[in-house]
């Protein structure tokens, strides 16, 4: 019996273990799309949810997710090289709708002067068509820009929901051929004049079915309010519709304060029904950014109106929906070994399709300028991150310019690091913003790298022969200007990040988000559970971390093919006043994802002491979102987490924008494994004075050897490691420590 009860709960064990969903997934932190979404639709279409929107001056794209939290880009609509496509800050794109119609995927948005055109393709991915334009039926002015779709459940009928002004709305029937063509309902009664609007605008309308009505639901304006009427029937009658009194959203205005403009509520098997939001970000010093994209859940009051409670900046629970494995929607990194562009990548407006080209050169971006510059962009939407590309770039005079920046909507202000050539006629790299420009002269030649690392406002510029070891251009600088409001369509275009050229041509052979060889701030996951941001003397760290609380960083990139890099341990600057504290790192998710470290952290003395501990790594190449689990034995708050990054083999500390100094060991060192009983890990620590080659041993108590830990060249620095006894009887056994002429063993207890 006892054996069967031990078989039935390593059964039970395998099962959870196999089959439960990670706690990475549980919950979710606002957004889930970073960076300018604005004005968001949302379509199920089988397993899947897609999403779209205004894109204004950089080129349109649909997202799609399996679990609405995880995004990832598939498509870009719209092709730059369209003739209508503008080319002016807040032009392009307005609005933007993917649904499926009849075997046929159609995605409709406006172009200016109240036009709208709608493209067609096989499946999501594309090829899409070229645009066609909508007509505009008799007795109406326009179509408007800011428009959704609605297919009626019960009729199979489609229809154009419609703003052009701000006292028109009309919901317009579309015929087989996606051309209105069959009943159009006059809503202009719901704001009948130009000075006494009562819902501001009544932009970016939707509509849904639930419960036997259909709601029709509007913003006040790019900002405000958000309102929702419903009705038994399909109808422009006024007395049929019943308007709900006041906002939608309701409790306490938090981290997001002024969500409006949400796509159609979807609802999923459970019956939860969500919506995607924009919303700016509370802090003024982030409003430039853009309208971040939100997820939040629709619930229905006791009358049967749909309300949305205000989006918190504390994590909530997700959608019980699986992850196919999509990462977190950041920046993604590129090596350029595709024939053609990835749709992660906008253009700035229009821009001629052989300004660009992936076949030139073999694994290289060629960008050649149209009307004197060049971009590929990508949604700037973290406030942590560095970006590292390869260039080959020959500059002919002072006005040529080729490599990295952040730029704003208003195309105004610019944090750039390039290469370039100074008044003398000299090869320089230069680091930039507004007024302020550092140059340091270009020794290396055409091809070089370069690095462009973002902490908060704060930025910082480097070249580099190698791409390993990095020398700074100037100073940081601070690029606050770039991030808060200002006028000139900002509010509708976020800030970007990317790839640029001004004057002549360059070739670009990777593109790196997010470089896990560049200090990472623990105080900036884009998920996380239970820790909470906290000011130090060292900077802003994480506070309030207990046992099992975790974060995320998103799109952290290892290196591969063109970025050659493996990293060989993990740096990790923390205070601790207590004993038994590590962090687990995991890749992609936690504990259904892959483990490559534990990292023991020490007692530091106080909490306002901050050590850096070293611990190796198991090899890993690729772009990542890591995860940080934290774990110890002390009920209350372990340790204060302040910054990490990795290192390779041969590491010397020359990583660009060091958060801190290591304080290296004097001597050799073996300490007592933690927990010791234990059963069946156990972490073994210990430090390194100087680059040795390190032996680390497990034998029994006959002195046989069982296992070895270590046995390679280790840098100077603090290091654990973890020893799995599963396969062991309970008993005693000993671990050895041998490197140059030092010799040490301890005595461990394995019980089961």
């Amino acid at each position: 019996m006892i054996k069967f009860c031990k078989a039935l709960g390593w059964f039970l064990f395998f099962t959870v273990t196999v089959f439960a969903q990670s706690p990475s997934f549980d919950t979710y932190l606002n957004p889930v799309i970073p960076g300018d979404h604005p004005d968001p639709t949302l379509t199920k279409i089988g397993s899947y949810f897609y999403t779209s929107g205004s894109s204004f001056n950089p080129t349109p794209k649909i997202y799609r997710s399996t679990d609405l939290v995880h995004w990832e880009v598939i498509a870009q609509p719209v092709s730059p090289s369209w003739s209508v496509y503008g080319d002016a800050p807040g032009g392009g794109i307005w609005g933007g709708h993917m649904v499926l119609y009849h075997d046929v995927y159609w995605h409709f948005f406006g172009r200016g002067g109240g036009n709208m055109y709608f493209v067609t393709a096989d499946q999501p991915e594309g090829p899409w068509s070229e645009p066609t334009r909508m007509n505009v039926p008799t007795g109406l002015t326009g179509l408007g820009v800011d428009n959704s779709i609605f297919i009626d459940e019960e009729t199979d009928r489609w229809y154009l929901l419609t703003k052009n002004g701000q006292a028109n709305n009309h919901i317009v029937e579309l015929g087989e051929d996606g051309q209105p063509d069959g009943d159009i309902f006059d809503l202009t009664w719901l704001n009948p004049d130009e000075e006494g609007n009562p819902y501001g605008w009544a932009e970016g309308p939707v509509m849904w079915q639930y419960n036997g009505y259909y709601f029709y639901s509007f913003a006040q304006h790019l900002v405000g309010e958000q309102y929702v009427m419903r009705s038994e029937t399909l109808t422009d009658d006024e007395s049929a519709w019943t308007i709900f009194s006041g906002n939608i959203f309701y409790g306490s205005r938090s981290t997001y304060n002024r969500p409006n403009h949400i796509s159609p509520a979807v609802m999923l098997d459970d019956s939860t029904s969500w919506v995607i939001v924009h919303s700016y970000h509370t802090n003024s010093s982030w409003y430039a950014h853009g309208r971040q994209g939100l997820l939040c859940q629709v619930t229905y009051n006791e009358d049967g109106f749909p309300i949305i409670e205000f989006p918190p900046g504390q994590p909530v629970d997700a959608p019980k929906l699986p992850s196919n494995g999509t990462p977190w929607a950041v920046a993604r990194s590129d090596m350029f070994n595709t024939a053609t562009i990835s749709p992660v990548w906008s253009f700035l407006g229009f821009t001629p399709d052989n300004t660009y080209s992936l076949t030139d050169r073999e694994g290289w971006l060629h960008l050649s300028p149209y009307q004197g510059e060049n971009t590929v962009i990508q949604n700037d939407g973290e406030h942590c991150y560095s970006l590292v590309t390869h260039v080959d770039f020959e500059p002919a005079s002072a006005s040529d310019q080729a490599g990295l920046w952040i730029i704003n909507g208003p195309e105004t202000h610019y944090a750039k690091v390039f290469g370039s050539m100074n008044q003398d006629g000299k090869a320089i790299f230069g680091f930039s913003f507004e007024d302020t420009v550092f140059e340091a002269e270009n020794t290396i030649g055409s091809v070089a790298w370069l690095k462009l690392a973002r902490y908060e406002h704060e930025v910082s510029g480097f070249y580099s022969a190698d791409g390993i070891s990095w020398t700074q251009i100037g100073e940081a600088i601070d690029a606050t200007d770039m991030d808060i409001s200002q006028t000139d369509y900002n509010n509708f275009t976020g800030n970007q990040q990317g790839l640029f050229i001004e004057g002549k041509d360059a070739y670009f052979d990777c593109y790196i988000y997010k470089d896990a060889y560049t200090p990472i701030f623990a105080d900036s996951p884009a998920n996380q559970v239970g820790t909470t941001r906290r000011s130090t003397d060292l900077g802003y760290a994480l506070d309030n971390i207990h046992i099992d609380d975790w974060t995320m960083y998103a799109g952290v990139d290892f290196g591969n093919t063109d970025y050659n890099k493996v990293p060989a341990v993990i740096k990790l600057t923390a205070s601790c006043a207590t004993t038994g504290s590590y962090v687990e790192v995991w890749l992609d998710s936690m504990d259904t994802g892959t483990k490559i470290a534990d990292c023991a952290i020490e007692n530091t003395g106080s909490t306002k002491t901050f050590k850096t501990f070293v611990t190796p790594v198991e090899p890993v190449t690729g772009q990542h979102d890591l995860y940080l689990k934290f774990k110890g034995t002390d009920s209350g708050k372990l340790f204060q987490f302040h910054s990490f990054y990795f290192a390779l083999e041969g590491d010397t500390g020359t990583s660009a924008v060091k958060p801190s100094d290591a304080v290296m060991p004097g001597s050799f060192g073996l300490e007592q494994n933690y927990p010791n009983p234990f059963n069946p890990t156990t972490l073994i620590r210990f430090k390194v004075p100087d680059k040795s080659f390190v032996s680390l041993k497990v034998y029994n108590v006959m002195g046989e050897e069982l296992q070895q830990l270590a046995g390679k060249e280790y840098l100077a620095g603090e290091y654990s490691v973890k020893f799995d006894a599963t396969q062991l009887a309970s008993g005693i056994y000993f671990y050895t420590l041998k490197a140059k002429d030092f010799l040490q063993t301890k005595k461990m207890f394995v019980i089961k």
